[in-house]
């Protein structure tokens, strides 16, 4: 039969594909790596000029696609991700092409003596590594009067649900590319919030890692104690294939050698549908956020719609307050370790780099140069954070450090989310994605969060404190995010999906700004639904 006869496969919308269609797609033959990458760059060259999500495109991405197309043909397989396009924030080292900045042009041309532990993974899992993502610049760690998604290399990220829309930070690219379809996933990074933040605002999953199980090796460091590094992707299933394929030891960053578990648990099977069936989900009713507020009026009761769903799914709904809940909020130990941890991580970093043509050396050099360069803005957007950080008379190393880190332990552990976990028996926390980070940040447990809703046709639109981004407006989404005990991701994956399955929030919150490039467009023909 000709060919001219043969019907046309049908191809998956690249706004929703989903890595196990993609994957049936290329088996089939119906399209290649090469065309996806195609398919995902004329995506990008679409929609970044209003978003800013992309800052940088790996010019070797085609090359890539087309080496593994080559391995595919002769029977090489590398698993789930093989040929698969991923975009990492522009924190996450590779030893190519592409720069690794933060945002800030104090790292442009530096070169680094090899992948990032988790680069190193996702190239060996099959990824194609697509380019760097934009964020906050410094990962949120230099402004008090910044805004979520600035950079100076890479401008103002807006996400894609209302015009101007705050995208929340750091991981501000990352959520808004993989929410539009500008690759499969992205990768983001969470010191505190900056993997959940931007998923719930751009309508994703994000699965924020227990710190160690997940490598921070070569990556521009805010705190060896809370830093982690995760997958932002459209559904749980997706998250948790690219959380397999990135977990692991890395001899690199000592951290991981903590990981209980050889091999890693089989994240993609713990997607259970019955997941919630005889959990004990605890609800820490005094961290919520204030209903006398309007902006959280809609996402409380989404929540406790949420909560019946839980309950119908089969879960025991507990009341689980965290005892020292009014002390951690008056607490100022986590900027402590943080900011103490950076001034010595920061230096470690830099002492990796191979190639350095700015020449600094620590956070002092960097305040310098990011005070002097024009492009930076200084001091429309300050170096706060860092005038802080430099300010104190002990370091990392002093008693008065371990205090704080102490204190950290506490808070979120005996007296916060660690204690309620035991003290009720509890499988898992559940709360509002706005306000899950902070106890598992201070003690570097994970989070899941999935998409929960979005706030209604009439709500006034707010804007953020310097007045440059929509924080709340119709159509924002927002999302609900479960908490556990160090390492209990598979649980955690297991209790979103079961949620998420249940909702399919995502399919029903549109963006306004959405690429129309299709594989059918780099193909030739028309896509057939």
């Amino acid at each position: 039969m000709s060919s001219a006869y043969l019907p046309r496969p049908v191809l998956p919308s690249l706004l929703d594909a989903t890595l196990e269609e993609l994957a049936v797609g290329l088996e089939a033959g119906h399209f290649t790596s090469v065309d996806l990458v195609n398919a995902y760059i004329a995506r990008i060259h679409e929609v970044n000029p209003v978003l800013h999500a992309v800052i940088e495109i790996n010019p070797d991405a085609v090359a890539i696609a087309k080496d593994l197309d080559d391995e595919r043909a002769n029977g090489t397989f590398r698993g789930p991700l093989h040929g698969i396009p991923i975009l990492l924030k522009d924190n996450i080292a590779t030893m190519d092409k592409m720069n690794n900045t933060a945002g800030s042009f104090v790292f442009v041309g530096a070169k680094v003596p090899r992948d990032a532990g988790i680069a190193a993974k996702l190239r060996k899992a099959g990824a194609v590594l697509l380019g760097k993502t934009n964020l906050s610049e410094w990962a949120n760690y230099r402004s008090s009067n910044s805004s979520n998604g600035w950079s100076a290399r890479g401008g103002q990220t807006y996400a894609a649900y209302y015009p101007g829309q705050d995208p929340c930070g750091s991981s501000s690219g990352s959520g808004v590319a993989s929410s539009v379809g500008l690759a499969l996933a992205s990768i983001g990074s969470e010191t505190d919030g900056s993997i959940v933040c931007p998923s719930g605002n751009s309508n994703l999953v994000g699965i924020k890692p227990t710190v160690g199980l997940t490598s921070r090796s070569l990556v521009i460091p805010i705190s060896e104690h809370q830093d982690t590094v995760g997958p932002m992707a459209r559904t749980v299933k997706d998250a948790a294939y690219v959380l397999q394929a990135m977990a692991g030891k890395d001899t690199a960053d000592n951290y991981t050698s903590a990981i209980p578990f050889d091999p890693l648990p089989n994240y993609v099977g713990a997607c259970d549908f019955w997941a919630l069936k005889g959990k004990r989900i605890g609800v820490p009713r005094n961290s919520l956020p204030s209903a006398s507020r309007p902006q959280y009026a809609a996402i409380l009761s989404a929540f406790e719609k949420a909560l019946k769903v839980l309950e119908e799914a089969g879960a025991t709904i507990v009341e689980s307050n965290y005892t020292a809940y009014d002390q951690y909020t008056a607490s100022t130990a986590e900027g402590v370790v943080l900011d103490l941890d950076f001034v010595e991580n920061l230096k470690s970093y830099i002492a990796q780099l191979t190639s350095n043509p700015t020449g600094v050396k620590d956070l002092y050099d960097v305040r310098n140069f990011t005070t002097s360069f024009a492009a930076e803005e200084f001091p429309s957007r300050d170096v706060a954070a860092w005038d802080t950080a430099l300010s104190y008379n002990f370091t990392q190393s002093s008693p008065e450090f371990w205090a704080a880190y102490q204190e950290d332990l506490y808070l979120g552990g005996a007296g916060g989310l660690l204690g309620a976990l035991q003290n009720y028996s509890l499988d898992a926390i559940v709360v509002p994605t706005i306000v899950a980070s902070g106890q598992s940040a201070i003690v570097g447990a994970p989070i899941v969060t999935v998409p929960l809703g979005a706030f209604p046709h009439n709500t006034t639109v707010v804007a953020n404190s310097r007045g440059n981004l929509n924080a709340t407006a119709p159509n924002i989404p927002f999302g609900i995010a479960f908490a556990g005990k160090h390492w209990s991701e598979a649980e955690l994956i297991g209790f979103a999906y079961a949620f998420e399955q249940r909702t399919m929030v995502r399919g029903k919150i549109s963006p306004h700004v959405v690429p129309v490039t299709e594989l059918s467009d780099v193909l030739g023909f028309e896509v057939e639904f």
